[in-house]
């Protein structure tokens, strides 16, 4: 049985991760354990790099809270201001051993009244909370959830993401 760390204590995250390494190597069995992991970034990161370098930071964590896994995941949520439009994303690392994986979610942007917020300081979790009257809705659909109505929710947004950082330990002779 393959060991995953996943850096949350956040159902969401761990269950898209899970599901992930499932769908990718269907074979394997997998023990998930969860860690809290500083992502050594602001709480709501502002730009692509800062966004990637918070996810690197969480798995970087997870690997020396749990030396003994087979694969560390940090995950972070981000956003980044286009001609006065806010886009939401997150960011997915994967390290193993002798690899290592990243992968970007698909982006959406978000509503001017969120935006509003988020600008005033606070997190994107909270901001949809108090724009659709919601309590703790990062650890449920999230954003992407209460914008489509789940069709799409967080889960599946970072399951996809889980699953393109996966790509190099699915092929690991074109990676290593």
């Amino acid at each position: 049985m393959k060991t995953i760390v996943v850096a949350s204590h956040n159902p969401v995250k761990a269950r898209a991760v899970l599901e992930g390494f499932q769908r990718m190597f269907p074979q394997q069995v997998f023990e998930l354990r969860s860690v809290a992991a500083d992502s050594q970034v602001s709480d709501q990161p502002f730009s692509d790099e800062e966004t990637q370098r918070g996810a690197a930071n969480r798995a970087m964590a997870a690997s020396r809270l749990e030396p003994t896994a087979d694969y560390w995941v940090g995950i972070e949520g981000g956003i980044e201001v286009h001609a006065a439009e806010m886009a939401a994303y997150a960011w997915v690392v994967i390290l193993g051993r002798d690899l290592a994986g990243k992968s970007r979610t698909g982006t959406f942007y978000l509503p001017p009244q969120v935006a509003v917020l988020i600008h005033q300081g606070i997190e994107l979790g909270e901001a949809d909370d108090i724009v659709f009257g919601r309590s703790n809705s990062k650890q449920e659909n999230g954003a992407i959830g209460l914008l489509t109505g789940d069709v799409i929710d967080r889960v599946q947004l970072y399951e996809h993401a889980v699953i393109l950082a996966l790509v190099p330990f699915k092929n690991p002779g074109l990676y290593s």
